[in-house]
């Protein structure tokens, strides 16, 4: 069926509105389009009208977009073609509304039902409902409620949290920063030094390799091979870092690192700041059960000791050293010691010759503002 034409015919009033419209700086872009097509659609047009191909070409819209406009403007006159429709009915009020949001927030924010570990987006929506707080809601609906509010229930993250107020952390806090803002000293080199437990474990069957399109496949089972302990000294401003393996972490074992630190790695250094964290096998103490009074005594003697405080491993950068070590060769099965000290061996020998170090930013001013609350607060 063929269409009716509608022919447009602009008085000079009309297309001086029309006009008024296309030289604004604000305007909707659907009544800017509208009063395009009219003014090209215009019989009294200087130049003569544009065919709806060709205005629909200018504007990249379909032609019967610009038959409609043509056909408004004929029957219902200048306006009602340009502005949107007027609604007859008020909308629909939103389902979600403000009020509902903020209890689906703390819902999600609240300890989970019994037996559940955590809320999940189809238990919040089924609680929800049963909580009467709406007739029916989708988990999707949810999803973009806690995405909104950047909410992420399904995520938990691990800190060490000391108490507030707390004197002997930020002591101990302090005294960390100063040693890691000190320039560097060649005579007296900061050390960090931290260990690691790791299980050595074993593939029960042989894993098939990567192909195209499929990753590497390994079976669910091992085969245990005991525990062992990692040892890692580094020194941040330096860019030098040791692993050792150990098989167990006693008074011993440490003992014996820290000779091989003095002895082998740093013999002629008058003495070294060690940061490390307080356990109870990182003591002069241990010195003096692994070896005779003399030797403990010379390797105490050059041994300036830093303790990170309870509840703030953080400080210690051997830990990050640790992650990153992780990460990079730990991330795998590995059988034995033996395998296990020369991947680490290898991981150590490539970080050290690429000179990776670690720069530390945080200082003691940062700490007073940021962790203002561990302060001890003094009345005036």
């Amino acid at each position: 069926m063929r269409k009716r034409e509608y022919t447009v015919h602009l008085t000079s009033e009309q297309q001086k509105e029309l006009q008024s419209v296309c030289s604004k700086g604000k305007v909707a872009a659907r009544s800017l389009r509208r009063a395009q097509i009219l003014l090209w659609a215009d019989e009294n047009r200087v130049g003569g009208k544009l065919s709806d191909i060709a205005i629909a070409e200018q504007l990249h819209i379909h032609t019967n977009t610009v038959y409609l406009v043509r056909k408004t403007f004929a029957k219902k006159g200048l306006q009602p073609a340009i502005e949107r429709k007027q609604r007859l009915t008020p909308p629909n009020p939103p389902k979600v509304t403000g009020e509902l949001e903020a209890k689906i927030i703390a819902l999600s924010c609240s300890a989970p039902p019994a037996g559940r570990s955590r809320w999940t987006l189809r238990l919040l929506a089924d609680k929800t409902v049963e909580l009467g707080y709406i007739d029916s809601i989708s988990y999707d609906t949810v999803d973009r409620i806690l995405k909104k509010n950047e909410l992420k229930p399904h995520l938990r993250k691990c800190w060490c949290i000391p108490p507030k107020q707390n004197a002997a952390f930020v002591a101990a806090m302090e005294d960390v920063l100063e040693v890691y803002h000190l320039p560097y000293d060649s005579e007296c080199p900061v050390i960090c030094m931290d260990e690691k437990p790791f299980q050595l474990l074993d593939d029960a069957r042989k894993p098939i390799p990567m192909k195209p399109a499929k990753p590497l496949r390994e079976d669910s089972e091992y085969v245990r091979h005991g525990t062992c302990s990692i040892f890692i000294f580094t020194e941040p401003l330096a860019g030098w870092r040791h692993v050792s393996v150990r098989p167990r972490r006693t008074k011993i074992e440490w003992a014996e690192q820290v000779r091989e630190l003095l002895d082998v790695h740093y013999p002629s250094a008058p003495k070294i700041r060690l940061v490390m964290d307080n356990l109870n096998t990182h003591s002069i103490a241990s010195l003096y059960e692994a070896f005779e009074a003399e030797t403990a005594l010379r390797l105490a003697k050059r041994l300036e000791i830093h303790y990170t405080p309870k509840h703030g491993s953080w400080l210690n950068i051997a830990e990050i050293e640790l992650s990153v070590m992780t990460r990079q060769c730990l991330a795998r099965r590995i059988p034995s010691m033996e395998e296990l000290a020369d991947e680490l061996a290898e991981w150590e020998s490539a970080r050290n010759t690429s000179q990776r170090g670690i720069d530390w930013q945080f200082t003691t001013e940062d700490a007073r503002i940021k962790l203002k609350r561990l302060y001890p607060q003094f009345k005036d």
